[in-house]
């Protein structure tokens, strides 16, 4: 059984100052993105001589340094203070999506050039997911980790709907430019908010560490020491090389030759992030004593929009779909992301996250080469079928792991 949250308990958090400027930040940071790939693929495609190939080498050349980088960044945020990480990676994705934007408007588009901008916000990207991981548990009690990653979750999905159909609005009538210049724009805002982020001297990770190598060794124990998290890390590897290939470049490209373009695209991403809304009105009320194993029955139904493009559903029923996909990973993600923070020590959190994130990610980029060239070389409907089953193989794999279905979350006396 699962034990529900009282909704006075879930808000009061909001009056608490350093949580609502972090979430404040969060949320603006995550609307600058929300604008990047609809903005960024449709720019690359709507590029002379353009095709699904050209648009793979910049989507790569963005995704290759942030899972190069990932470890890098997890020492980095539990060396110094996780404030100065954070503020650092979101000034570096502002110049980044500015100098993206730039090239667009002047018509210099070298693909060298993309690349380049690309990999730096990938970079960027290393160094802010571990910093804002181990952030979270510096502001918000432990009773109350899975409130106050729910409640980051509501910001951050708001903006991803607002974002996702606003983008799309954007591109449509003024071209992906000037969605590419609010995203820097709203990046160096979110630098600006976590400036004034404060957080009290005996929390901050700074001291100072043998070695690098060292650091990575410490991670990779304590990460290795759970089966539950190798395990699911081994099924997303999996899984986000094919949720990769099937948004980065599959889905873009169905949209534009058969579904209308950039708005209908832009209509299933914003399905999906209307279900991540409501799946933070799950995950805010929801308990469940046994976090992973429900976290990760969830992946199950993700697969779904990925079926309904590949049988050539109808535009909404795939965008339902989107939505559904959207509840279920929305819940996931809370369940993870507070276990996570709940299991790991606070002083190996960064890097254990990078480990995390390192692992899921790093066949992405593999996923966003292969479907340029499938979708080149064979049709796209059938990829986004082998997507699909991808998705529910990796899971029902992760399923047979006792860790996953085990392990139990700590119970916190009632307030």
């Amino acid at each position: 059984m699962a034990r529900v949250q009282s909704f006075r308990q879930d808000l009061g958090l909001l009056r608490d100052h350093r949580f609502t400027l972090l979430l404040s930040a969060r949320t603006i940071s995550v609307l600058g993105s929300a604008f990047a790939p609809v903005a960024l693929a449709f720019g690359v495609l709507g590029l002379p001589g353009a095709d699904a190939s050209t648009l793979s080498v910049v989507l790569t050349a963005q995704s290759l340094p942030m899972v190069l980088f990932m470890l890098v960044g997890g020492v980095i945020a539990d060396r110094f203070p996780r404030q100065l990480v954070m503020m650092t990676g979101e000034w570096v994705n502002c110049a980044a999506y500015a100098a993206l934007a730039a090239m667009l408007f002047t018509g210099w588009t070298p693909l060298p050039a993309l690349a380049t901008a690309a990999a730096l916000g990938g970079i960027a990207m290393a160094v802010l997911f571990p910093a804002l991981t181990g952030i979270i548990p510096e502001v918000v009690p432990a009773e109350r980790l899975q409130t106050g990653n729910a409640l980051l979750g509501l910001g951050a999905n708001t903006s991803r709907v607002a974002g996702a159909v606003l983008s799309g609005i954007t591109v449509t009538l003024v071209g992906g430019a000037w969605a590419l210049a609010v995203s820097g724009l709203m990046f160096g805002v979110s630098g600006l908010l976590i400036q004034f982020l404060r957080l009290p001297p005996h929390v901050r990770t700074g001291a100072a560490r043998p070695s690098v190598l060292r650091d990575l060794k410490d991670g990779w124990t304590e990460f290795r020491s759970r089966q539950w998290l190798w395990v699911v890390v081994a099924q997303f590897s999996i899984m986000i090389m094919a949720l990769q290939a099937a948004h980065g470049v599959l889905g873009p490209l169905l949209a534009k030759e058969h579904l209308g373009g950039a708005g209908a695209w832009s209509a299933v991403l914003a399905g999906e992030a209307v279900g991540t809304l409501v799946g933070v009105v799950v995950a805010l009320r929801l308990r469940p004593k046994r976090p992973i194993l429900i976290a990760t029955l969830l992946c199950f139904p993700s697969a779904l929009p990925y079926l309904l493009l590949g049988v050539d559903a109808p535009l909404w029923v795939v965008v339902a779909g989107a939505f559904l996909l959207g509840i279920c990973f929305d819940v996931f993600g809370v369940l993870w992301q507070t276990t996570l923070q709940r299991e790991v020590p606070p002083e190996a959190l960064s890097r254990v996250s990078a480990y995390d994130a390192l692992g899921s990610l790093m066949f992405g980029p593999l996923g966003l080469l292969l479907a340029g060239r499938l979708a080149v070389m064979v049709d796209a409907r059938s990829a986004m079928l082998v997507c699909a089953g991808v998705v529910v193989v990796s899971t029902a794999a992760a399923l047979l792991s006792p860790g996953v279905r085990n392990l139990r979350a700590p119970e916190f006396p009632a307030k």
